[in-house]
């Protein structure tokens, strides 16, 4: 995070611990005015690529599971980095600046994803740049999120998963209630200011929760290598593309699509206890039997917490499903597969 934006974030009451906006001194109050109130969260849980150069968008084409070549320059899209065998090293939500790709990705990922993808540039005309300290990236959630925009001298988008740009940077809409503003440093302040006249500020971990209601996952150093796209979801929330060429892991994504093999899907946990990525799931009686890992999970505004969850169809049978804790706390499940179609 640019120690700029940091040092301004802790003026405004942030409290950050190791690099992220934790909360502004009422972490249960931040959470509950999440649910029905309009909310300004500063997302340093997550990193920000740029990929740039005459051949970026073929490159990223050719490395990502979505369609990148048919990514309109107001459009966004989730995609997945795969290794060769299928497994997601990251999810990003990717979106354009001109001729140039941004994607934001979890932070523990960043230079992970940069170094590595750096590798397969070879003689391509492509840059690949961390630009996460040069930049702020604000989320704006509630019924006002659209007039909190409108003040600061912001365009909203007008549908989901496209974007608008202004002097500095972009505005992504994600859903019906919920934006990214993505601004450079020179930006990010002002744009604070002003949104957080009508939205009330909240920590980071309010918007880890809003993204776990939404049912969207994200893949961070916990849960590399842990799932093929469809475990959780990114088939059917625009982040694989079936109707394009070859990628890294492509042929096993396919086959897990095709041939009818993923025993393997997404579901809602919910726990007394806390939780957190990388967590196994076991089944009642079975503590030496894992079933299924945490994908996600962030304190819930009724003090329980919820995650995301890959668990073994088979599995899901049994009466109960526990997380592996030492104090044995059960968690509730329900499916997530009612979102959207695959492309």
């Amino acid at each position: 995070m640019n120690a700029g934006w940091q040092d301004y974030l802790g003026t405004q009451g942030a409290r950050i611990d190791d690099g992220e906006a934790r909360d502004f001194g009422d972490p249960a109050g931040e959470l509950a005015a999440a649910r029905d109130a309009t909310v300004i969260a500063p997302l340093t849980h997550f990193g920000l690529i740029e990929c740039a150069g005459d051949d970026a968008r073929v490159f990223l084409h050719n490395q990502l599971t979505s369609d990148v070549k048919h990514l309109e320059a107001s459009g966004a899209q989730y995609a997945a980095w795969c290794s060769a065998k299928g497994r997601m090293l990251a999810s990003l939500l990717l979106f354009c600046r001109g001729a140039d790709h941004l994607a934001l990705l979890s932070a523990d990922l960043r230079e992970f994803i940069r170094e590595r993808l750096q590798v397969y540039v070879l003689r391509s005309k492509v840059t690949i740049a961390d630009r996460s300290a040069d930049h702020g990236i604000l989320g704006l959630s509630g019924p006002r999120a659209a007039a909190a925009l409108e003040s600061a001298g912001l365009d909203a988008p007008a549908a989901a998963l496209t974007t608008t740009g202004f002097t500095g940077g972009s505005v992504i809409r994600l859903d019906e209630k919920r934006y990214i503003v993505v601004a450079a440093s020179d930006a990010a302040i002002p744009a604070w200011r002003k949104l957080s006249a009508v939205a009330a500020p909240v920590g980071a971990p309010v918007w880890q929760w809003l993204d776990v209601a939404a049912g969207i996952p994200w893949i961070a150093e916990a849960t590399r290598e842990a799932f093929v796209p469809q475990m959780v979801n990114f088939d059917r929330i625009g982040g694989v593309s079936f109707h394009k060429g070859c990628y890294p892991g492509q042929e096993v994504v396919a086959r897990a699509r095709y041939l009818g093999k993923m025993k393997r899907h997404l579901y809602r946990a919910r726990a007394a206890v806390p939780i957190a990525a990388g967590m196994s799931i076991f089944p009642a009686g079975a503590p030496d039997q894992p079933c299924g890992q945490i994908a996600n999970a962030a304190a819930a505004p009724d003090g329980a917490y919820d995650a995301l969850a890959v668990i073994l169809e088979d599995a899901i049978g049994q009466s109960e499903l526990r997380a592996a804790l030492a104090d044995g706390g059960s968690a509730e499940l329900t499916d997530v597969r009612s979102q959207k179609t695959e492309t």
